[in-house]
This record gives C-alpha cells, sequence and structure tokens, in this order.
C-alpha cells in the first residue's frame, strides 16, 4: 500500500468555494487551493490516483 503525504480539510469554507485546505506531511500547510490544482500537483510530484471524481 502507498502512502500519500497529504492530509486535505473540507469544512464550511472549502465547501463553499470548492477548494480544499492541503497540508503535506514534511512542507506543513499548503493553503486551501482549488481541487483540480490540487490533482494537479499530484500528477507533477508522479503521485497515481484511481477513480473519478463526483460533482
Amino acid at each position: 500500500m502507498e502512502k500519500i503525504p497529504y492530509m486535505l480539510v473540507v469544512g464550511e469554507k472549502e465547501s463553499a468555494t470548492a477548494t480544499v485546505s492541503v497540508r503535506q506531511r514534511e512542507a506543513g500547510d499548503l493553503g486551501r487551493m482549488p481541487v483540480g490544482r490540487f490533482l494537479e500537483m499530484l500528477q507533477e510530484e508522479g503521485i497515481c490516483f484511481h477513480g473519478g471524481l463526483s460533482d
């Protein structure tokens, strides 16, 4: 099993703005960003994910 070094927080603010708050194990708090940007970041790092996103 592969561990992904990120934690996502989705609260009321994030839900209202279609964003996620991202925390990385080593770098700490990366702030709030659109979900699509987070997925791009994973792809840039070579982290693969399976499945899709639902609206």
